[in-house]
């Protein structure tokens, strides 16, 4: 029996797979056919199915939708008012010429915080190709390190929608993820940016010239000072650690409880956007249509991710009731196969196959969730880290990010599977064989 459980779980995810890749569907429609697929085969009587659906998107959007939509709206804010340029223009001026990679990496690091990995790109590829038109520096050496300090951050580091997602799945610790996935994240982007860049920018001249592509961010009158810039990326990070901190602090209960209230994701995004609709709207011109009309622009995009996320967890409810994660995490112990390498590598399967990080993350914590839930001993925070580090590996022609950077880079396709496409399987193993040197300490 639980070898055909398995069976069907492979069948299911195949589907996914090709209604993605070959079939053209959203991913929504794939993980939605995928999971009444699984749930009829398995066995699960046909009048639970429709509420082992429902209650599975909720628990998954119940936890989710208002940190995504307020991670969605502080990036906004963060690329049209200029703010993101600030800092990068900081850390440029601050390293020199000659350590520009490293000023790149701390740029793309920092930026990614609270952006989602596409609007990262949009602040900062142009400013990469203004300072390759100025320095006649390979573009790759300036290029790599930021698309590393990006990628990474927005694959592992909260508040973004895969590590928000994976968190919820597995009933993780969010301030104690968001302390790993740091501690994990900057010498992984070390690794696969200014170090990779150093050596692959002699192994690869790009034959064409990338195009100065202008992108107008700022609707404010005057840009926010560097400061202000730094404090309204940093503000949801530093307040997101009181959750971590407050419990080991000496405090009254009261503050206790007021700290670990601010801390929580949702409260803590909210007060962030209202410090940059102050700081960097208010203060630099912006009217209240005008900041209306930037959170109306930025949440439409926002539907299709909320309903790919919403599926995934459908998908990981029916996996749960119809007795597969049971089946799966019976054949996982047999085999000593540790919840986080299957994680890993599962998630991993699924990027190959769609193209898509959050379609990989999702569904792979769907299926590994229902193996830790009778599991002790399973550090869920570095699970969360090591699905995600899965979700970035070998990004290739049906990913969307590999277009976009080799548009924007003017790199060929060839050229974009050597930088990008290796840049991403490193940050994905380097990150990972760090999950794991971090379990055996915590």
């Amino acid at each position: 029996m639980n070898l055909y459980l398995l069976g069907i779980t492979i069948i299911s995810i195949v589907i996914v797979i090709l209604g993605v890749s070959w079939w053209k569907w959203h991913a929504f429609i794939s993980l939605t056919v995928a999971s009444l697929f699984l749930a009829v085969f398995s066995g699960l009587q046909l009048d639970e199915i429709v509420g082992a659906y429902e209650t599975g998107v909720g628990d998954v959007l119940g936890h989710l939708i208002g940190i995504l939509a307020l991670g969605t709206i502080l990036g906004k804010m963060m690329s049209d008012s200029g703010a993101g340029m600030q800092v990068a223009d900081f850390f440029i001026k601050r390293f020199g010429k000659n350590k520009l990679p490293w000023a790149m990496l701390l740029s793309g690091f920092i930026i990614g915080i609270p952006v989602f990995f596409e609007v990262g790109l949009v602040i900062l590829l142009p400013l990469v190709i203004s300072i390759r038109k100025s320095t006649k520096q390979n573009i790759l050496l300036i290029g790599i390190p930021v698309l590393a300090g990006l990628s990474i951050v927005h694959g592992l580091v909260p508040p973004h929608p895969g590590a928000m997602t994976a968190i919820g799945i597995y009933d993780a610790n969010m301030g104690r993820v968001l302390l790993y996935s740091l501690i994990i994240a900057f010498p992984t982007a070390v690794i696969a940016g200014p170090i990779f860049s150093k050596w692959i920018h002699k192994r690869v001249i790009p034959a064409n010239e990338p195009e100065l592509i202008r992108v107008e961010t700022k609707t404010a009158k005057a840009l926010p000072s560097t400061g202000i810039s730094f404090m309204i990326i940093l503000l949801p990070v530093i307040l997101m650690a009181f959750t971590v901190l407050a419990p080991y602090l000496p405090l009254p209960e009261l503050l206790e409880r007021i700290l670990l209230f601010i801390g929580s994701p949702v409260i803590a995004l909210l007060i962030s956007c209202f410090a940059a609709y102050y700081f960097l709207g208010f203060r630099q011109g912006m009217d209240k249509t005008l900041i209306k009309k930037l959170t109306d622009e930025c949440l439409l995009p926002l539907a299709s991710i909320i309903l790919i996320i919403g599926a995934g967890g459908g998908f990981k409810q029916i996996l749960i009731d119809s007795g597969v994660g049971t089946a799966i995490a019976t054949m996982s112990e047999q085999i000593s196969l540790s919840p986080i390498v299957l994680a890993f590598l599962v998630a991993g399967l699924i990027r190959v196959a769609t193209g898509s990080a959050t379609v990989a993350l999702t569904t792979a914590a769907g299926i590994v969730s229902p193996v830790v839930a009778n599991m002790t001993g399973v550090n869920l925070e570095l699970l969360v880290i090591a699905t995600g580090a899965g979700s970035l590996m070998l990004s290739h022609v049906n990913d969307a990010g590999f277009w976009l950077v080799k548009e924007y880079m003017g790199l060929t396709v060839k050229e974009t599977f050597k930088t990008w496409t290796v840049m991403e399987t490193i940050l994905a193993f380097v990150a990972f064989g760090l999950v794991l040197i971090l379990d055996i300490f915590i």
